[in-house]
């Protein structure tokens, strides 16, 4: 009987089975095991053949302009390689977060008191202290250099690395930089009921106004990254050809904030980011605690689990918006593109997490002579890594070039001879107190005061001569949410103190990852050459 039983189980198909794959060594399996690991992370992670892909340029073919500055700049019509272990838009866009170095130099603060008692921090970075090593005060009014404002990201500030990396490009190539930091950041306490947002213009045409006063001579550009790119493209549709500023980039804008709530709510590494974007909001909240408690659902804030919830139960009650969907298309900047009227270059990587291509106005860009739109296919979110070491950022190489080009082009000329200088505003610098302010890395700086005075309104007469002038002044035609991922700086810092070893296990997983589609082509590579040698 016994035998028969094991008969059975011996015709048993599953016991069949259990007994063959009980026969196979179990390092097979290991090996089995890190393959489909290895496979998942690379759909997951989204890696890609490293590759010098070039870049696609959108733009009004019949604009003499965008022929003149796509000629002129060698980097739009060249091509973008990323870093080979960074070849996947999450590794980028995380290295950035949380590993990327960045330039070590020192602000200047400037303290910028709005109207309605809000306070801006304006860091600055001038030429002359990074190429002389000189410290100079800025308050020279005939000061004829450059002038570049920097716009960050949802959560980010003048110490996001990113931010750093192009103020210190700028201000190497004899540019004044000015970081232009969001109401209650910076270090900067909120000082009014008055918070900012992804569609919050009128701080920034303040500050333009402002530098514009103080340093009349001087040519004014700005440049935009993430939500401070939908902030200054609205504001250039909204003002059109009534702007002080020459030129301008926008850099990896989300452009339809509709559109992007629902991309990073779609799949599950997306719903990552926008989680990790929420604790942002979250933290910047709880460090103005005492006053958004007033005007919004304090509760709610704190329950939150994604942007669109942190919006619901604190920006569109303290912006007033009916709905949260009411806020995300009245502040979206696709919707303004068509009436900008100065030179504007837009850069988006078409693999960006965050802000997805599906939101690009194609053509709407297409249609206005005065953009020029650069898109590649890789880069991530701000990132746009090159070289092995990743210490360059390509997006940062190619605003410098754009804005040097533009800058000697005659249209800069035209415009900047042709704009009218608005009265000085009123300003506290010179009575308000320094305070010394303990920035990243230890570094000390200076910081003043300053308000915004009231600009007096032009008489019947002037206005008819500015009409006159801006008749005859020449400007193109109109046609036609540190950055999303912005570090929060305390968690950030607590993680690099405590991670230093990470970044080469993510170089590790870089490699073993891309190794399968690499490595059977390197063998090749030697083979044939092995067979060359034998053969002579």
């Amino acid at each position: 009987m016994n035998c028969g039983i094991t008969e059975q189980e011996l015709l048993s198909p599953y016991l069949l089975l259990l007994k063959s794959l009980s026969l196979i060594p179990v390092s097979h399996y290991l090996i089995s095991l890190f393959l489909a690991i290895l496979l998942f992370l690379y759909f997951f992670l989204e890696f890609h053949l490293p590759s010098a892909d070039p870049i696609s340029l959108t733009f009004n073919p019949n604009s003499e302009f965008c022929q003149f500055i796509v000629s002129k700049c060698r980097l739009l019509h060249g091509n973008y390689c990323p870093t080979i272990w960074l070849s996947s838009p999450h590794l980028q866009t995380a290295f950035l977060s949380l590993f990327g170095t960045s330039p070590r130099f020192c602000y200047k603060r400037n303290l910028f008191q709005a109207t309605d008692g809000g306070t801006i921090a304006l860091d600055w970075l001038m030429h002359s202290d990074v190429v002389e090593g000189i410290s100079q005060v800025v308050n020279d009014s005939n000061d004829r250099t450059p002038i570049a404002i920097v716009v960050p990201g949802l959560t980010s500030d003048s110490t996001a690395a990113y931010i750093k990396h192009i103020a210190f490009r700028l201000a190497k190539e004899g540019w004044n930089v000015v970081v232009s930091n969001h109401r209650g950041l910076g270090g900067i306490s909120v000082t009014s009921d008055c918070f900012y947002n992804a569609g919050w213009t009128e701080d920034l045409r303040k500050i333009i106004d402002h530098i514009h006063s103080q340093f009349p001579e001087a040519p004014l550009f700005a440049v935009g990254t993430s939500i401070g790119a939908n902030v200054l493209v609205k504001y250039l549709g909204e003002n059109g050809p009534n702007t002080p500023l020459v030129g301008a980039t926008a850099v990896c804008s989300p452009w339809d904030l509709l559109i992007s709530d629902r991309f990073i709510n779609r799949k599950l590494v997306q719903k990552l980011y926008d989680r990790v974007l929420t604790a942002g909001l979250q933290c910047y909240a709880q460090l103005h605690q005492s006053v958004i408690s007033r005007l919004a659902d304090w509760d709610g804030i704190k329950k939150s689990r994604s942007v669109r919830e942190f919006d619901n139960y604190a920006t569109r009650l303290i912006g007033k918006f009916e709905t949260t969907d009411t806020f995300y298309r009245q502040s979206s900047s696709a919707q303004f593109v068509g009436n900008v009227a100065i030179p504007l270059l837009c850069i988006s990587a078409l693999d960006d997490p965050v802000c997805t291509r599906e939101a690009i106005p194609w053509d709407e860009c297409r249609g206005n002579k005065n953009i020029v739109l650069a898109t590649t296919t890789h880069g991530g979110h701000l990132a746009y890594y090159e070289g092995f070491t990743a210490t360059s950022m390509w997006w940062v190489r190619a605003v410098q070039e754009y804005f040097q080009v533009l800058l000697s082009s005659p249209y800069a000329d035209r415009r900047h001879k042709t704009h009218i200088v608005p009265e000085p505003l009123e300003s506290s610098i010179d009575q308000g107190p320094f305070v010394v302010d303990a920035g990243e890395d230890g570094m000390i700086v200076a910081a003043a005061t300053a308000s915004e005075g009231e600009t007096a309104r032009a008489d019947t007469e002037e206005q008819d001569k500015i009409d006159l002038m801006e008749k005859t002044s020449y400007h193109l035609p109109p046609q036609g949410y540190n950055s999303l991922l912005g570090p929060l700086k305390k968690k950030v810092d607590q993680l690099s103190r405590y991670s230093r070893k990470s970044i080469w296990i993510l170089a590790y997983i870089a490699i073993v990852t891309t190794w399968p589609l690499l490595g059977p082509a390197f063998l090749l590579s030697i083979k044939k050459r092995f067979r060359r040698l034998i053969g002579k």
